[in-house]
């Protein structure tokens, strides 16, 4: 399945069936992010309810430590 996310064309597994999958997938399930879907952001909650098509736009926006 082809998904932009940040801005870019990412080709995922069929495998990935929703947005809880995609994080899984990028390994950032256990981290802070914010997830938006189409322009819609995205309760933490409804991350493996929010199915994902081909085409879908994605945007992550984790949060990363430093000083």
């Amino acid at each position: 399945m082809k998904l932009q996310i940040n801005g870019e064309e990412v080709v995922v597994s069929t495998e990935v069936k929703n947005v809880g999958d995609l994080l899984k997938h990028f390994q950032l399930h256990e981290k802070v992010v914010i997830v938006e879907h189409n322009q819609n952001i995205l309760e933490k909650t409804t991350h493996a309810k929010v199915m994902l098509a081909d085409g879908d736009r994605i945007e992550i926006v984790h949060f990363v430590g430093g000083g």
